[in-house]
């Protein structure tokens, strides 16, 4: 039932109109006044309002700036979105993207189009394509080699023989057999809580809940680990890296990328880019990994990466397949897939809900910049409340798009 037939008159006006029958249409009259007065509060700005809210791009900085009826958008549509973002309390930016047009831009709270915070497991994204160009570079040699390969002053410390078949390609995909350390006491406190951030040790005293590729289990060490095989194995930082291979070519840069105890740069969390940056990083894999021109990453690793090697996926005590307004979640390499509406899309993500969300069928990418949310109650899950609302904006607008013919 729509929330429109739930409307209720405030309850003093309905009782003037019981006073007398002969005052009784004077005050029905007021009593539908009232009635429109607090429907028009419900239902926010109306179209006049729309065309008022700005959200042009603040400026060029290598983007080809447009407008959304210019690519063929209903401008009201995006107003509305730009309505709701403006009540968030901790959203920090929020940019769309069409046709390769930069048409929406709005910062909020302590955003800037400068902003930089850590943009937590969108950085699980970065690291998949940083395999996937060491593959193409030669320096892994393919995706079914053994993790113990990339540490082996661990492999004489593992006591299950489970754990020394484990392969890149399984890792990619959380299905390692690694715990969830969110879901699963008391990983999550000893992966971020106890201050000791030294990750690698871990591969080995962490057990696993499952056997290799039996099924997906979002692990934050799997995507560490990762980041420290490719670290490894092309003989550099993932920093420098990511900097030289990834987001040079495409205009972007990483201005921060934290690192672990035994200098790694964290391959689940904790990369800092500016929004702008995650969106040239977004259409670089909408793109097919051509990026004006210039092929970045094999159209093969795009495609592998944003398919879904897992499906109906549940994750943190939803009783379906859901992210918040996000349904039928699936996983690829390191990147989601969800459904809102008649859309089916990609998306990186990280708590907060630091989003970047390609929807294929309309050439369309939205990113948002968020509070990571830092703190055991509020990584627990106590800052749903938060991402939860900036969720359910973007769903909101995804599910207000048109679909194609």
């Amino acid at each position: 039932m729509s929330w429109l037939y739930g409307a209720v008159c405030p309850p003093q006006v309905t009782e003037l109109t019981r006073v007398t029958r002969t005052r009784r249409n004077r005050y029905s009259l007021l009593s539908i006044a009232s009635c429109a007065l607090a429907l028009s509060a419900v239902l926010g700005c109306g179209h006049s309002d729309l065309a008022t809210v700005d959200y042009k791009p603040q400026r060029i900085d290598g983007w080809r700036i447009s407008t959304p009826a210019a690519q063929g958008l209903d401008p009201e549509l995006v107003a509305e979105l730009y309505t709701g973002a403006a009540k968030l309390k901790t959203l920090y930016g929020l940019l769309v993207v069409k046709n390769g047009h930069l048409i929406a831009e709005g910062y909020f709270n302590a955003g800037a189009i400068d902003q930089l915070s850590g943009r937590q497991s969108v950085t699980k994204s970065v690291t998949s394509a940083l395999v996937g160009i060491a593959l193409e570079q030669g320096c892994l040699e393919s995706l079914d080699q053994r993790l113990v390969d990339f540490f082996p002053e661990l492999e004489k410390q593992i006591t299950d023989p489970r754990k020394k078949q484990i392969t890149l390609r399984q890792m990619l995909k959380m299905r390692a057999g690694y715990p969830n350390e969110e879901s699963t006491p008391p990983y999550l406190e000893l992966l971020f809580f106890r201050d000791n951030w030294r990750f690698i040790p871990h591969l080995v005293d962490f057990p696993l809940t499952g056997d290799p590729g039996e099924k997906f289990q979002y692990s934050n060490l799997s995507s560490h680990l990762l980041g420290v095989a490719v670290a490894r194995a092309c003989k550099t930082d993932l920093e420098s890296y990511a900097q030289k291979r990834l987001f040079i070519p495409i205009g972007a840069a990483v201005e921060k990328w934290s690192r672990d105890a035994d200098g790694y740069n964290f391959g689940a969390l904790e990369i800092y880019l500016t929004a702008r940056d995650m969106a040239r990083f977004g259409q670089l894999y909408l793109g097919g990994g051509n990026y004006e021109g210039r092929q970045v990453l094999s159209t093969e690793w795009v495609e592998n990466s944003l398919r879904s090697h897992s499906a109906g996926i549940r994750i943190g005590g939803w009783l379906t397949s859901r992210y918040g307004d996000f349904r039928n979640l699936g996983y690829g390499y390191q990147w989601w897939s969800a459904r809102v509406g008649g859309h089916s899309f990609n998306y990186a993500a990280g708590h907060g809900a630091n989003y970047i969300i390609l929807l294929h069928d309309l050439d369309m990418i939205i990113v948002s910049t968020a509070d990571p949310l830092y703190g055991p109650e509020l990584a627990a899950g106590g800052g749903w409340k938060f991402e939860g609302a900036i969720n359910k904006t973007v769903a909101r607008f995804i599910k207000s798009l048109p679909t194609a013919d």
